[in-house]
Order: structure tokens, then sequence, then C-alpha cells
């Protein structure tokens, strides 16, 4: 028996929920990059990463659920680890201080957290 998950699906809210609270980390995170840069605000960007961590996997395993079973898009899958990804390279670049290349890909990230966040929510 195959079972059809309806558009408004458990898969469908939860990728929403961490597509909400994954952006908002990462945004988070340009806030306290942006107080580095007056010379504070280290602690709360170093635990702001483990969030990014965290969140970005959570949201790998929700894409992956709303493509497999949910039968939906799988290319939502695939931005999640890519940004998943882009959050560890983050986190080795800012530890070595490599701040030409940490700040663009911090963009990208942003970027493509939100690109999913406005996909979740158009649907």
């Amino acid at each position: 028996m195959v079972t059809q998950v309806v558009k408004g699906s458990g898969y469908v809210t939860a990728f929403k929920a961490v597509a909400v609270l994954n952006t908002l980390a990462v945004l988070v995170q340009a806030v306290t990059a942006g107080q580095l840069m007056g010379g504070g605000g280290a602690g709360l960007h170093g635990a702001g990463a483990g969030a990014v961590h965290v969140l970005g996997l959570a949201q790998v395993v929700v894409a992956v659920l709303l493509w497999r079973p949910g039968r939906q898009a799988g290319w939502p899958a695939l931005v999640s680890v890519a940004v998943l990804l882009l959050g560890f390279v983050q986190s080795m670049l800012g530890g070595s201080g490599v701040v030409a290349v940490h700040v663009p890909l911090g963009m990208a990230l942003f970027g493509l957290s939100v690109w999913l966040l406005v996909w979740a929510w158009r649907r």
C-alpha cells in the first residue's frame, strides 16, 4: 500500500520550521560577525556556529524526509547538504582567520538559506 503525503503534511511543516530557524541562525552569525569588527561578540559568534551546524543537519534530515517518503522535490535536500557543508567550511576558515574567503562564503550561505526558506513558504 502506497501512502500519499498531502501538501500540508508534517514534512512540509517541519521543513518550514527548520528553514526559518536555520536562516535566523545564519542571520545571527552575520550580526555577531559585525560585532566582531567592533571588538566584541566572539563568544556569541562561536556559539552561533554550533547552532548553524545543528540546524543545518536537522534541515538535511527533514529535506530528505520531504523528498523520499514525502514525494516532494529532491533539490532542497541537495541544497541543504551544501548549506551544512558550507557551515563547516565557514567554521574552519573563521577559526584560521581567513576573512577574505570567510565573509563572501558567509554571504553565499545566507543566500542559500534564504532561497530554501522562500521555496518552503511559497509552496
